[in-house]
């Protein structure tokens, strides 16, 4: 990933910050197909290892189940907010006439190694975290949990999927928010963004502004 150092983003807590508010994942893999991607939500632990892992489970039937070799390469890719600058935003642009459009975003790149965790108790305890991480953000009313379905059902289901766990080897973070733009030209390009819906963004650029 090209990286120039006023985009890098080094620090552990807003790296894992991104990786757990976005957690729907590309997962690369090299195969004897060629490169492929599957999108996964992972689960961040940074308990465990070195550098922490990621934790996710894939259907038995996806053809990556039989081409997982244990400890081969991956990379993995969370994306985070992202959106389209317009020059017109900058107040600069309309002195100088000299800016042009961009695109600023978020993302995390895992690199690590993969290995299957094909173990019923494994999978099942870590369906029980994810959904009771997500049912917390979601549910209106009662979150929905594993035993409001029937065992046999649940079983069944968790018999169709099977567990995976990344160890990182490493983090990077491009974090391309205006930084290399003056005060004024950041603050009209927020201002613009938080207007039209993208105020997620907006406040990346703003915090990193600060």
């Amino acid at each position: 990933m090209y990286l120039p150092e006023h985009f890098a983003e080094e620090r552990p807590e807003q790296l894992h910050a991104l990786m757990r508010a976005y957690p729907l994942a590309a997962l690369i893999t090299q195969t004897e197909e060629g490169l492929d991607a599957n999108h996964i939500p992972l689960e961040l632990v940074v308990e465990q290892g070195k550098n922490g892992v990621l934790q996710g489970h894939i259907a038995r039937a996806n053809p990556l189940v039989q081409q997982v070799v244990d400890g081969m390469p991956v990379l993995v890719i969370f994306q985070g907010p992202q959106g389209y600058i317009s020059p017109n935003w900058y107040p600069s642009k309309h002195e100088t006439h000299r800016q042009v459009p961009t695109w600023n975003y978020q993302v995390v790149h895992a690199h690590g190694r993969l290995r299957l965790r094909d173990d019923a108790r494994f999978v099942r305890g870590l369906v029980a975290r994810l959904t009771r991480e997500h049912e917390g953000q979601v549910a209106a009313q009662r979150p929905w949990k594993m035993t409001d379905s029937s065992p046999d059902y649940i079983s069944q289901m968790l018999a169709a999927i099977v567990g995976i766990e990344i160890d990182i080897d490493r983090l990077v973070g491009k974090f391309k928010l205006s930084q290399n733009k003056d005060t004024g030209d950041i603050a009209g390009a927020v201002g613009a963004l938080a207007a039209g819906g993208q105020g997620v963004l907006a406040e990346a650029m703003r915090e990193h502004d600060s």
